[in-house]
């Protein structure tokens, strides 16, 4: 035991810092959701639901419905600002267990993301310089190398390369929709089907689970509340407008893209964002939308380098993880969780691929969100006397409506998405006997 002086001169374990504000706040809710999700799904959308109408309907009503989620988030993100995000409100309304398996659900969602943003940045660069071709999982791991090295000496040199390269990405996607909108319009095309006809059922569930993909990340600013100057008044207006310019920037970028494009061709291109551009600015088109592009992942792999090292970091820090997790630099970087968060994704990057990451991230999702909004309605009644800086409006029917989306999304993706369920479950079936070993462990 450790005395006198020698209790005085041992060292204090370092600390997240309170540098992060409401800009920074925004541009981790725009870079880190607009991205892959936008560039990689419209022709798979339009290959599942091809109607204009329908499709812009879509992309409309997941963007009410996060608006409507992030009041429920700023109410709970506010009340509890710590790292690690929702799985602190889940640990705190249903106990430990609960807490353990949604933290590890929302860190493996958030952990894969980065693997797949790099294996469409290997893509893109191969696109670009031909003799890439064949070695776009090297250039993979090569980007998740650099931004690694730039996030790792400090929370200031993620956050200042968050805020420029959120601000340059959505000038570029402007440029492309005014473009596109100053071209002449396609002829449209619709293939009408009867609802249950062909499986179209299904295919609504698929394109929300695309779409949900592409928006997953606004609720991002949850895990960086502990590095918050002041949560109570920056985490609301963090959610409120960043939620507002994703949702309008994704619908002003399909109407673009189906302004020059008919549905059929949307369908039949994996880059429907580059033919747009190749129709509004002519041959070179591509070629700047294959940049933009490369330029919005980027800001997009930078926001997923900081995110999910910070939910490792809370799970460590309540015994859900080995307590290295905890370690945090002079600069405020958790580096250890950073470090092993770089060491998974090189693994998946190697031996993954892009759809089968994607999917399995957005199911993940959905089981934390329902979770969250849960956790908000037992957290008023079982602790109705903790501090409250905002108060989610429209409760309990705002977070009532949340729950009924989330869990009838979470039934459409078990019925359409067979094989991320069962990855689901037998996570589930093993996190119990983990939780008890590290249970013990930890009272060891």
């Amino acid at each position: 035991m450790l005395t006198g002086a020698a209790a005085i001169d041992k060292p204090k374990p370092k600390k997240l810092k309170k540098v992060l504000g409401v800009v920074f706040g925004i541009a981790v809710v725009v870079g880190g959701t607009i991205g892959v999700g936008i560039l990689r799904t419209p022709g798979t959308i339009a290959g599942l639901l091809p109607n204009p109408q329908l499709i812009l309907l879509c992309w409309v009503l997941i963007g009410l419905y996060i608006l409507l989620s992030a009041a429920s988030y700023a109410e709970l993100t506010t009340m509890l600002p710590k790292a690690g995000g929702a799985y602190n409100y889940i640990k705190r309304a249903y106990g430990n267990y609960a807490g353990f398996i949604n933290g590890w659900f929302d860190f493996f969602s958030n952990a894969i993301a980065p693997a797949y943003f790099c294996i469409v940045l290997g893509e893109y660069c191969a696109l670009l310089y031909a003799p890439l071709q064949g070695q776009e999982k090297i250039v993979a791991v090569g980007f998740l190398s650099l931004f690694t090295l730039i996030n790792l000496p400090g929370v200031k040199s993620g956050s200042i390369t968050q805020q420029i390269t959120s601000a340059i990405k959505i000038v570029l996607f402007l440029v492309l929709i005014v473009g596109c909108f100053f071209t002449s319009p396609s002829e449209a095309d619709t293939i009408q089907k009867p609802l249950l006809q062909g499986g179209l059922f299904i295919a609504f569930f698929k394109v929300i689970q695309l779409i949900m993909g592409a928006y997953d990340g606004w609720m991002s600013v949850a895990v960086f509340a502990e590095e918050d100057s002041d949560p109570g008044k920056n985490i609301p207006k963090s959610y409120f407008f960043g939620a507002i310019a994703v949702t309008v920037l994704y619908i002003l970028i399909n109407a673009a893209i189906l302004y020059v494009l008919p549905v059929s061709a949307i369908a039949q291109s994996p880059l429907a964002a580059s033919d747009a551009a190749t129709v509004a600015f002519g041959k070179g088109g591509a070629v700047v939308m294959t940049l933009v592009s490369v330029f919005s992942l980027i800001s997009i792999l930078n926001a997923y380098m900081m995110i999910p090292s910070r939910i490792l970091f809370g799970l460590s820090r309540d015994g859900f993880f080995v307590r290295k997790g905890m370690k945090v630099n002079n600069g405020g970087t958790p580096y250890f969780s950073l470090l092993f968060c770089y060491a998974l994704a090189a693994l998946l990057i190697t031996y993954s691929s892009f759809e089968e990451l994607f999917a399995l991230g957005v199911f993940m999702m959905t089981i934390v969100t329902g979770c969250t909004y849960a956790s908000l309605m037992r957290l008023r009644k079982k602790e109705p006397q903790l501090p409250r800086p905002y108060k989610a409006w429209g409760y309990p029917w705002s977070t009532i409506i949340a729950i009924i989306i989330t869990a009838g999304m979470f039934i459409g993706f078990a019925m359409s998405d067979q094989k991320s369920l069962v990855i689901i479950l037998v996570i589930v079936a093993v996190s119990f006997p983990l939780y008890k070993l590290l249970e013990k462990m930890n009272k060891s």
